[in-house]
């Protein structure tokens, strides 16, 4: 069985789960604060991707506002020694973009640094998760690869044009040209 997703009326949330009744059937689902972050108030109608983890004893449904957050919940969890609730604590600190561009640049102090995260796991998110993002058609891919090469068209490094994309914010609202100007005012802020 697979529940792909569920919407319906949010009738409590808490600091990692969120309470969704479907006509009359209340479900609770486990979620990263960056998606409880964007979910409304207890009354709105809200949709969530879903992963439902079965084990013997138990079954738990996550939930995600964006299919990003999930596909990345899917790579943690798949990760020896990474389980749902390391993922789900790696989802609220970073997001998939931030995560991505950790693992692609090998920055296990980032990764370390989140609760939870010891320098091992971190070494191990890294080494195993880095030739997956390097594949064509990666999972999560990099982000704002448009931005990155136009800040290396400027003259800025690979390593500063990502660090820059890093710092931006993930609206789908904003034009390449406001993303660009958004990065070159990080620049100004870290000098």
């Amino acid at each position: 069985m697979v529940i792909a997703g569920i919407e319906g009326i949010m009738k409590s949330r808490g600091d990692d789960w969120v309470i969704i009744d479907v006509s009359g059937i209340s479900f609770r689902l486990q979620a990263p604060t960056s998606t409880l972050s964007v979910l409304g108030a207890p009354g709105d109608r809200v949709y969530l991707h879903t992963y439902l983890q079965v084990r013997e004893d138990n079954l738990t449904l996550y939930g995600f506002a964006t299919t990003e957050e999930m596909r990345m919940f899917e790579l943690l969890i798949g990760v020896s020694g990474v389980g749902p609730k390391v993922a789900l604590t790696l989802l609220s600190a970073l997001n998939p973009e931030r995560f991505a561009l950790a693992i692609a640049s090998g920055n296990e102090e980032v990764l370390s640094s989140i609760s939870g995260v010891g320098k091992k796991t971190a070494a191990r998110l890294v080494l195993e998760l880095k030739g997956k993002f390097e594949q064509e058609g990666a999972p999560i891919p990099y982000p704002h690869e448009d931005v990155k090469a136009a800040l290396i068209s400027l003259g800025y490094s690979a390593a500063e044009a990502m660090s820059a994309v890093a710092t931006l914010p993930s609206s789908p609202e904003l034009t390449l040209e406001d993303k660009i100007r958004l990065a070159l005012q990080s620049f100004a802020q870290t000098s």
